[in-house]
Parts: C-alpha cells; sequence; structure tokens
C-alpha cells in the first residue's frame, strides 16, 4: 500500500504540491503570531526585571516605563530633585539611581546616570572601567564605538536632528556586558555632566559654576538660549552625593532593600508630584492590550485555514470524482473497501502532516526574522521559541486534517467497483 501511495503522490506532484503549500502557509500564519507574541512578552518582562521600582513626575505610567526602562524617546514632565535626596537617604533604599535623556550621538540615546547604575546594569564590563570624570561615558555592547572613541552629544534623536553640543565632548571608558534589553544601545555617561551641559547646576555639583540658561530635554527643566550653558570640565571628578537643591529630573530608578520596602516606598511616592511604579504591573496592562490584538490575530489566521480547509476538502472531492475508474479498477482487482479508504486517507493525511510541518517551520523562520528586526532596532533580546502548548496546536492541526482525510475517503469507500466502472 505504502508504494502505491507514494507512486500516485508521485504522479500526481503538481496538485499535491499544492496542496502542502497551502496549508503550510495558513499553519505558518497562526505559528508566527503565537511565537512572536510571546517573545515580545518574555522579551519586555526579561528587560523589566532589572528594574524595581521607577519614580517619576505625574502622567503616565506607561509612557514613565517605555521611557525609563524601554529607552522610548518621549518627553516626560520633571519632578524636583529634593524627592532624589530623600530616597538617597531612605535606610529603604539600597541605590536611588537618577537618569536624564534627551541627547543622542549616531542614533544611539544618551543618557545621564550614575556609577551605581553603570556597575549594576550588565553585572560587570566587558572592556574598559567605569566613567570616573566628567568627559567619560560607558557604552552599551551594542554600540558600535571603541575605547577612547569621541562622543559629540547632540540635542535630540538624531532622525529628528539638532543641535550639537560642543561644549563637552565625551571618551568613551568602557563597554558593558550583554543585557538584552534597550540599554545595549545606550550611551551611558554621568548625570553630573549632562546637568552641566544643560546649564541646570546646583551648588553643591558645580561649585563657582556660573547660572545660565536651561535647555527643555528630559534632563532638566526649560531653557530660551541654547548657547547658554555651564562651566564644563572633562576632567573634573564627579560628585554623587546628592542634595534638595538638584536639578529637577524625569525618573528615577530604585533599588529597595527588601520586597516589602519596595510597596512601602511605592505607596509613599504615589501621590502629590511624583508616581511611583513596578515596570511590571504596567507589562501587565500592557499584555492585556497585546492580548487582544493576539486574539484578533489568531483569528483572522484561523479564518485562512478554514478557508483552505474548506478549499482543500472541494479539490479533494472533485479529485475522487476525477479517480473514480483508478478506484474502481483496484476493486475490480479484489481490492478490500478497507484498503481503498485507507490509501484515500493516508495520501491525503501525509499531504497535510507535510504541510503543518512546513507551517511549523515557516512560522519559526518568519517569527526569528521579525524578532531579529525587532532586536536590532530596539536592543531587547527576543527568544524566539517553541513551548510545550505548541505541541496541543500540532495536535489540534493534526486532528483536524484526520477529519479531513475521512471525507473523500469515505466517499472512495462507498462507491462500488461497477458504479465507478461505469462512470
Amino acid at each position: 500500500m505504502t508504494r502505491f501511495i507514494l507512486a500516485d503522490l508521485r504522479r500526481l506532484w503538481a496538485g499535491s504540491l499544492v496542496v502542502v503549500l497551502l496549508v503550510a502557509l495558513a499553519t505558518a500564519l497562526s505559528v508566527s503570531v503565537i511565537l512572536q507574541e510571546r517573545a515580545l512578552r518574555l522579551g519586555s518582562a526579561r528587560a523589566a526585571d532589572k528594574f524595581d521600582l521607577v519614580i517619576g513626575a505625574g502622567g503616565s505610567e506607561t509612557q514613565l516605563v517605555l521611557s525609563s526602562v524601554f529607552l522610548h524617546p518621549s518627553p516626560l514632565p520633571l519632578m524636583p530633585g529634593e524627592v532624589l535626596a530623600r530616597l538617597a537617604a531612605d535606610p529603604r533604599v539600597d541605590w536611588a539611581a537618577p537618569i536624564g535623556f534627551g541627547d543622542s550621538f549616531s542614533g544611539y540615546p544618551i543618557v545621564g546616570t550614575t556609577v551605581m547604575l553603570a556597575n549594576k546594569l550588565s553585572g560587570g564590563f566587558a572592556d574598559g572601567q567605569v566613567f570616573a570624570r566628567e568627559g567619560e561615558a560607558v557604552i552599551g555592547s551594542a554600540v558600535r564605538l571603541s575605547l577612547g572613541d569621541e562622543i559629540k552629544p547632540m540635542h535630540g534623536v538624531g532622525e529628528e536632528g539638532g543641535e550639537t553640543h560642543t561644549e563637552l565632548v565625551y571618551h568613551v571608558a568602557g563597554r558593558l556586558r550583554p543585557t538584552g534589553t534597550g540599554w545595549d544601545r545606550a550611551i551611558l555617561v554621568p548625570i553630573q555632566a549632562v546637568w552641566h551641559i544643560h546649564g541646570l547646576e546646583a551648588e553643591e555639583h558645580a561649585e563657582g559654576a556660573e547660572e545660565a540658561g536651561h535647555d527643555h530635554d528630559h534632563s532638566g527643566a526649560d531653557h530660551d538660549a541654547h548657547d547658554h550653558h555651564g562651566k564644563l570640565d572633562p576632567d573634573a571628578a564627579l560628585n554623587e552625593t546628592w542634595t534638595a537643591d538638584a536639578p529637577g529630573l524625569p525618573a528615577i530608578l530604585v533599588k529597595p532593600q527588601t520586597i516589602a520596602d519596595a510597596y512601602k516606598l511605592r505607596q509613599d511616592y504615589r501621590g502629590g508630584n511624583t508616581i511611583a511604579v513596578f515596570p511590571g504591573e504596567v507589562l501587565t496592562n500592557l499584555y492585556a492590550t497585546l492580548g487582544d490584538a493576539k486574539q484578533i490575530l489568531v483569528a483572522v489566521a484561523s479564518g485562512a485555514q478554514a478557508l483552505v480547509a474548506a478549499s482543500l476538502v472541494l479539490v479533494t472531492v472533485i479529485h475522487i470524482g476525477q479517480r473514480r475508474r483508478q478506484i474502481g479498477a483496484l476493486r475490480a482487482f479484489g481490492a478490500p473497501r478497507g484498503a481503498i479508504f485507507g490509501i484515500v486517507f493516508l495520501e491525503f493525511f501525509f499531504l497535510v502532516a507535510i504541510g503543518i510541518a512546513l507551517g511549523f517551520a515557516l512560522g519559526y523562520g518568519a517569527a526569528l526574522a521579525l524578532s531579529g528586526m525587532f532586536s536590532q532596532a530596539s536592543g531587547i533580546a527576543m527568544p524566539v521559541g517553541f513551548a510545550r502548548e505548541d505541541a496541543g496546536l500540532a495536535g489540534v492541526l493534526l486532528a483536524f486534517a484526520a477529519t479531513l482525510a475521512a471525507l473523500p475517503a469515505v466517499l472512495a469507500y462507498r462507491q462500488s467497483p461497477a458504479q465507478a466502472l461505469r462512470a
């Protein structure tokens, strides 16, 4: 029977190929949607796991997380610098790292932060060391620069264009290990330098410097003349002792001492002029929206599969009608009804099963390609892989294939030899 089926498939190879491709494309659509949605969830969750608590000024919690955790460029309101001083002195806080952004270089965001965050972010350095002076910078693993390279900050993001700051040129002092987050594409510089380059100086951070105009970006307050800045010294030592008159900040990343402290801090800073969020909670809300979109895409894919199934049934019924003489000859030579049923069933089921397997492979490849493109643009690692529940999907599809294969097999089974030969 097997040799007969293989010979039949070789003889009807063109039609068989069409059946396999139809099934493969319909299956690949569903598989790619499922794998890509899962990869996005896992990648974003792993990126957010590095940050326990984010505190910012009042506004959108979602935008606060997207900007501070995923470094998605967007203007954020500023909170008073005294919030940073209170957090730094709070015994419930292990460390609090201010971040300031708004500048870029060659498409990479420049993030002002602290030595503490630079050391904690990736667990160490692949090369070089942390910045120790205002004119030094640390780059993420995906930044295409080398140690010692110059970085000339430009106001805003590269695509939008903007003023290039000529008051200070950073030099790369170290490269972080990969984190699988958007911070792999970031350039980290001292927050003190960011404040100074935009004229946002506190006495404790720049003694003797003249107060100047203010830039309107995410590192501080408004400015009305971009040619007024504070005095800059690339060799100036860093002072990360925060006081109440520190410049305004868009966000502070906080590492609480304990889980209980995290919830207390979140409660204390959810009111007045600040909000405090757990990135994981914000992502849960985003996942709910993402889940709705996934359901729509899966419904579309299921509709495509239903149309393919209907087309296959129609093609198969026509095909059985065209093979009535062959079926009649087999019966006339003594082939039992069960053998006829088995031949037709196995031929159709074999083709659909191959299509399903090919569809899983194509869907996996499509998800890998999409995740690679997204990872390259965002820096977030998007792990694509099958899970245990995917075996259930394969089982459902194979059961559906068996049901489809049984229909033409039953039609062939019910034909008598005399009717088939007279056709």
